[in-house]
């Protein structure tokens, strides 16, 4: 982890503050976690992250289809929030590669199609017209933004809120946290088109909008197939970066190996043994 580390949350970012989050995420292994990584053994989830990150900032999770998954009090303004979208992908291999992050940032298929519709455009001419799909498009998430924040009807500070992306690779076990700006590029500084494609030498029309800046695909909005708009933004514009990292390994004993019994047992003592049968 580097020495100097900017801003995270608006808080003072410290070698402790990335322990207890790495700590929390280990606790998932105990059963309780989303992902299934052996017959006894779970792995931290997308729900799991946003719940860890809410708890190691004294935030609160949304769980919801807001903006942002997690919100903190500003310590500086009283009333007022900073946002975190948390993202979590199995993609750190590919990150270590090609030194990119992704970000899967919206699939409001229909939200989108309003916005392309409301430019005079339909799915029969769209295609026809790259910069100005996009155009709505990265409009309509500004607006998003736009509604949470204090200076509109919320009360998020979009200008310290970020995104924080938790990359991960099942083989190694390794971990990587990136923070970023919560600021989408402008469309204008994007080269946009719908590259067509060759299947069996059959030509396919390009249905995947990209936008390009320079030689790196920093955006790409599938329109047909789900309407995932996708952020690819470089390591090396992150605000901060984590070292690698693994999950601290679980003690090896009885209520690691099953967390509900241990829980149930300990919620309700007695009350179990009262049920056999």
């Amino acid at each position: 982890m580097p020495n100097t580390i900017t801003t995270f949350a608006g808080l003072t970012p410290s070698r402790t503050l990335f322990q207890r989050l790495r700590l929390s995420l280990s606790t998932y292994q105990d059963g309780s976690g989303q992902l299934t990584a052996t017959a006894e053994k779970t792995l931290p989830g997308w729900r799991d992250f946003e719940r860890s990150v809410a708890f190691v900032f004294g935030g609160r999770a949304q769980e919801n289809k807001a903006i942002f998954d997690v919100v903190v009090p500003d310590a500086d303004a009283p009333g007022r929030l900073i946002g975190i979208s948390c993202k979590m992908r199995s993609t750190l291999k590919e990150t270590m590669q090609k030194n990119f992050v992704t970000l899967e940032l919206s699939n409001s298929a229909g939200q989108f199609w309003n916005a392309i519709r409301e430019r005079g455009l339909h799915e029969q001419n769209y295609r026809e017209h790259p910069s100005l799909v996009a155009s709505a498009i990265l409009e309509r998430v500004r607006l998003w933004h736009e509604a949470a924040s204090n200076t509109s009807v919320g009360n998020v500070d979009l200008s310290r809120s970020f995104f924080l992306t938790l990359s991960w690779d099942l083989r190694s076990g390794q971990y990587q946290l990136h923070q970023f700006r919560h600021i989408l590029p402008d469309s204008n500084v994007l080269t946009w088109s719908f590259p067509d494609s060759f299947r069996k030498g059959e030509h396919i029309p390009g249905r995947r909008l990209v936008g390009f800046y320079q030689n790196h695909k920093l955006l790409e909005r599938y329109g047909q197939s789900g309407g995932q708009l996708k952020y690819y933004p470089l390591t090396k514009d992150a605000i901060w970066q984590s070292e690698l990292f693994t999950l601290e390994p679980l003690l090896d004993n009885d209520a690691s190996k099953n967390i509900l019994l241990a829980k149930i047992q300990s919620y309700f003592p007695g009350l179990w043994e009262q049920t056999s049968i």
